[in-house]
């Protein structure tokens, strides 16, 4: 006798979990979005902020080379010196040129810096 009752669902119980499972799906679906658009924007944001570094580095290795080449070039030029004006001079000069590429220099990486924390 217990094997004939047959089990039903009433309608409106049915349209009640339908509704809940179709709300919890798109809950999900939400969260997923949310959590791809996350991932996104830190991926994004990392390759920036590699991408930045990398320049950075680039930028300091350059005036680095510059300016070995530069003291190179000084101190090449300060062995061909005739005499003590000559030296001098070529000292005064070489301080001028320095001071006025380390100030360039330090405004690039100054912009560099700023890119930086800009993105």
């Amino acid at each position: 006798m217990a094997q004939d009752m047959k089990f039903e669902i009433p309608p409106e119980m049915r349209e009640f979990a339908e509704k809940s499972m179709d709300q919890a799906k798109q809950a999900f679906d939400s969260f997923v979005a949310a959590t791809r658009h996350a991932v996104g924007t830190a991926e994004t944001q990392a390759k920036t902020l590699h991408t930045n570094a990398r320049e950075a580095g680039q930028l300091a290795m350059g005036f680095a080379e510059r300016n070995l080449a530069a003291s190179f070039d000084f101190a090449h030029r300060l062995l061909k010196a005739k005499d003590a004006k000559e030296v001098t001079d070529l000292q005064v000069d070489y301080i001028k040129s320095q001071i006025a590429t380390l100030s360039e220099q330090a405004k690039a990486l100054q912009e560099q810096a700023a890119k930086v924390v800009q993105k």
